[in-house]
C-alpha cells in the first residue's frame, strides 16, 4: 500500500478495502450479538422470573416488605463485591490468602520485561 499523497475524501482502492473490511467486521459483530442474544436472553428472562417469585415468597413467608428486602439484598451485593463473604471463616486477605495471591502473580509474569537492565530484573 503506497502512500499516494493526500487522499482525504477520495475513495481509493486502499480506502475502499478498508471501508469494506470495517463494514464486514461490523456485520460480523452484529450477527454475533444477535446469535448470542437469542441464545442467552430466554434463559436470563426465566432466571429473572424465578428470582422475582423467590423474593415474593420470601416477603410473604417472613412478612418483610419488598423495599426492605431489596435494600438488604443491595447491601449484601455491595459487601460481596468488596470481598466480604457471610459464610467465610477467615478473611480473604489473611497471610495465607496474600501468599497465594503473590504466588499467582509471580508464577504468571513473563520471563523478560519489555524494558530494564539486568540489575532491574534481578531486583524485581
Amino acid at each position: 500500500m503506497a502512500c499516494r499523497g493526500s487522499t482525504w475524501g477520495v475513495l481509493t482502492e486502499d480506502n475502499a478495502r478498508f471501508v469494506l473490511l470495517a463494514a464486514l467486521i461490523l456485520l460480523y459483530m452484529l450477527f454475533g450479538a444477535a446469535v448470542f442474544s437469542s441464545i442467552e436472553q430466554p434463559g436470563e428472562k426465566e432466571a429473572r422470573q424465578r428470582w422475582l417469585e423467590r423474593q415474593e415468597n420470601f416477603s410473604l413467608r417472613y412478612n418483610v416488605s419488598h423495599v426492605e428486602l431489596s435494600n438488604l439484598l443491595r447491601f449484601y451485593e455491595e459487601a460481596n463485591v468488596a470481598g466480604i463473604h457471610v459464610d467465610s471463616i477467615s478473611p480473604r486477605w489473611d497471610f495465607s490468602g496474600a501468599f497465594y495471591f503473590v504466588g499467582t502473580v509471580v508464577s504468571t509474569i513473563g520471563k523478560e520485561p519489555p524494558t530494564g537492565t539486568n540489575l532491574q530484573r534481578i531486583l524485581l
